[in-house]
């Protein structure tokens, strides 16, 4: 197995991100949206710590991890909603671990107190990664939206929501 690092994403790194966004989009498991934002959505939606990429020895991007706010409101500053994508060929690698592990030690030194992510519970993947970082299932939202796209296109679908709350804040 190689080795794998991990720095801050950058603009640069935008069209191996789009393309690690859209590997995800097409499983069905990953995102209600159909397709990447463009870099400009995608910069303006995301909160602007806290946003890496899992390289491997040779420069290549794995996967990326960024957040969002929850609210505009002051009082929930801390509290953000985090993505984490991984190449489809660097899948069972670490990079997903490597990234997650990352971006909870960035977060929190932003005062990020709590972190959230809504998944699919047929990933199954990332709802086991989030486990093992201390992230726990909040709820189940049953039938939340209605998928339009790929392979579950026309279907209701359930997402669970997991929360990590820091220790630090």
């Amino acid at each position: 197995m190689s080795e794998i690092s991990v720095r801050p994403l950058v603009a640069a790194d935008w069209e191996d991100v789009r393309r690690i966004f859209a590997e995800g989009i097409a499983t069905g498991n990953a995102t209600f949206e159909p397709e990447p934002p463009t870099w400009e959505g995608f910069d303006a939606g995301k909160v602007p710590h806290s946003r890496l990429v899992a390289l491997d020895e040779g420069g290549t991007v794995l996967g990326w991890i960024a957040a969002s706010p929850v609210s505009a409101r002051a009082v929930y500053a801390g509290v953000v909603e985090h993505s984490v994508y991984v190449a489809e060929a660097a899948r069972g690698r670490g990079a997903g671990r490597a990234l997650l592990a990352a971006f909870i030690i960035s977060a929190e030194e932003h005062g990020v107190w709590t972190i959230q992510s809504s998944v699919f519970p047929e990933n199954a993947a990332t709802v086991g990664l989030h486990a093992e970082f201390g992230f726990r299932m909040i709820g189940r939202r049953e039938r939340i939206a209605l998928m339009t796209y790929g392979p579950w296109a026309g279907q209701w679908r359930d997402t669970l929501l997991l929360e990590r709350r820091s220790a630090l804040n």
